[in-house]
């Protein structure tokens, strides 16, 4: 297993931030993130209060950090992080592959999680409860499964779980049109309203009707801070933070839109700088 110095999540001004300092310092950096960097900063039309760049769009600004990831030679690992685990002297980190990477120190910079979650979905995560498919499809070989996906991206998670479960029901959260041709995969047009069941999952009921299932994998583009990292403190959906942004696990800091408001990016950018100061002077 490759150890890393530091492992950064996310592509958006606090995680670019982050990464370059840490690679200016020396240390050996992993950056996972979007490698056309955060979707959310390119929506931006214009940012008036970044320093020296004047009236510029979230476009631009996102082409300027990507040459600035290209001279420092920093590459961008577009998979998710489904799971952070501290490990005595490391953190283990287990992205949609399936596979294990550990790193020294961990930066969370992922910006805003969506706080709603499906009633039944805390109770019952690890009990049937999925967020990573690849992880955990060979769990449900021969059995039923739910897949509720916010973006096409993750139709090839569900492709992936077809190869073990007996059917796989797809749900899809966005407007284009599913490209999924496994005979046991149905898509169902629904909307998710709970998940049921009581030391296991037994159905996912939705506006349609109850279905029943073995397990439901829910493939957001982001999982909430506390449940990526179990035992992180977190209020009102943002990762409580010291100033040099450590958290309450030592060696694990967060920075930007993560941490609360104000959402802005010269912000979230400050907040990546300290965190990776933070976490070159932690391993030090």
């Amino acid at each position: 297993m490759e150890l890393y110095d530091i492992a950064i999540i996310g592509t958006g001004p606090a995680g670019i931030s982050a990464a370059i300092t840490a690679t200016v310092r020396g240390k050996k950096v992993r950056l996972y993130g979007e490698r056309e960097l955060s979707s959310k900063m390119r929506k931006a039309e214009r940012i008036d209060n970044y320093p020296g760049l004047p009236r510029i769009s979230g476009e631009e600004l996102g082409k300027q950090f990507s040459r600035h990831l290209a001279d420092l030679g920093i590459e961008v690992e577009p998979r998710r992080v489904t799971l952070i685990v501290p490990a005595g002297d490391k953190f283990l980190l287990q992205d949609g592959s399936g596979a294990e990477v550990g790193a020294r120190t961990v930066i969370l910079a992922g910006g805003v999680a969506p706080a709603v979650t499906l009633p039944g979905e805390q109770e019952l995560l690890g009990r049937g409860v999925s967020y990573c498919a690849t992880c955990d499809g060979r769990f449900y070989r021969g059995k039923n499964v739910a897949v509720i996906a916010s973006k096409p991206e993750f139709e090839a998670e569900a492709d992936f779980l077809a190869e073990y479960a007996k059917k796989v029901t797809y749900l899809p959260l966005y407007k284009e049109k599913p490209a999924l041709s496994r005979e046991n995969v149905e898509i169902v047009e629904g909307k998710p309203k709970s998940i049921e069941g009581e030391a296991r999952v037994r159905a996912l009921l939705t506006d349609k009707g109850e279905l029943p299932v073995d397990g439901v994998f829910i493939l957001r583009e982001s999982v909430l801070p506390d449940k990526l990292v179990p035992g992180l403190v977190t209020e009102k959906g943002a990762v409580v933070t010291d100033r040099k942004m450590a958290t309450n696990i030592p060696g694990l800091f967060a920075a930007g839109d993560i941490t609360g408001t104000p959402y802005q990016f010269i912000k979230a950018a400050g907040e990546g700088n300290v965190a990776a100061l933070s976490a070159v002077k932690y391993l030090q």
